[in-house]
């Protein structure tokens, strides 16, 4: 019977890789760097050398490793191939392939964000739930969705893709995908400092906001100082993300949402707002979904990428 796994997720700067029993606990974690440079061909050799390296210096038989998991920032097809990964410097990698004929080990492939997901079901601020809608809010707003413990990643590896649903807010710039008008537009950090200071330039109410440096993590120290200006600023933004979960809720009736990313280091106070105009939105079968704070941070995609090999 296998005894381990690998979770290895790839980013834009580094590469994270977890060496796992089967039961989830981590036996070993590290980064090497994501060398982009040449189209990132340097990328799989230099992951496959890491995981080589692992499995030489804990002296472990390659029978005993069910597989590796990869979570990759782009799209990934059912058969392991990312189309691109601009983050990469990739056009189309077949990257489970690859992956499996250099290592001689099983590998699977999916969306980074999808698999952060996976990853929190598994050990996270899902566990014990089977199905689980996630968003990230970090610089964008990302998204991943588990349905029977499994990813929902579509028919173009797009599923989940929470950040680019089209919300009704008074944007008047592209979003980088090119539309107008997507969530992470006024939800993500850099959305809520754009809901921010178009309040302040619209009002003249005084605010611990005015005259300095806004962020997300400012905007939410000034809620939890009962800043009128800021607290108006939090209810837009959870207007915006409650009414978005409600209509992925519709659809998909998960369990539990789990809220990640740095913006969710505010807490409570956040959870609090989306929840209050998801309840007043969701269909009344989805409003017995549990809100939580996602738990594993930056190690959510190695959980997840090893959780996938599981399956």
């Amino acid at each position: 019977m296998s005894k381990y796994c690998f979770g290895i997720d790839i980013g834009g700067t580094t590469v994270k890789c977890g060496l796992f029993d089967t039961e989830g606990n981590v036996l070993d974690k590290w980064e090497i760097k994501t060398r982009t440079e040449d189209n990132g061909k340097y990328i799989i050799p230099d992951v496959a050398a890491a995981i080589e390296g692992e499995i030489a210096k804990k002296g472990i038989d390659k029978a005993d490793i069910t597989g590796v998991g990869v979570g990759v920032p782009g799209p990934v097809d059912e058969n392991g191939v990312v189309p691109t990964a601009v983050n990469l410097h990739w056009g189309r990698v077949e990257l489970a392939a690859d992956m499996t004929r250099i290592l001689g080990i099983t590998t699977k492939v999916g969306n980074d964000a999808n698999v952060a997901a996976l990853g929190e079901m598994w050990k996270g601020g899902g566990e014990g739930y089977k199905n689980l809608v996630m968003v990230t809010l970090g610089t964008g707003v990302g998204g991943g969705i588990i349905l029977g413990e499994k990813i929902l990643s579509g028919s173009h590896g797009a599923g989940g893709e929470i950040g680019h649903m089209p919300v009704e807010a008074p944007v008047d710039k592209p979003c980088n995908c090119g539309n107008t008008g997507c969530l992470e537009q006024v939800a993500s950090a850099t959305g809520i400092v754009y809901l921010a200071n178009k309040k302040l330039e619209a009002s003249d109410a005084p605010s611990v906001l005015r005259g300095n440096s806004v962020s997300a993590k400012s905007v939410f120290d000034a809620v939890k100082a009962g800043d009128p200006l800021a607290c108006e600023v939090a209810e837009e933004f959870g207007k915006y993300l409650g009414t978005a979960l409600a209509s992925i809720a519709a659809v998909v009736d998960p369990q539990v949402i789990v809220i990640g990313g740095g913006v969710s280091k505010a807490g409570d106070v956040l959870l609090d707002v989306v929840k209050k105009h998801y309840m007043e939105r969701a269909f009344s079968a989805c409003r017995a979904a549990e809100f939580s704070l996602a738990k594993l941070g930056n190690d959510a995609g190695i959980f997840g990428a090893a959780r996938m090999v599981l399956e």
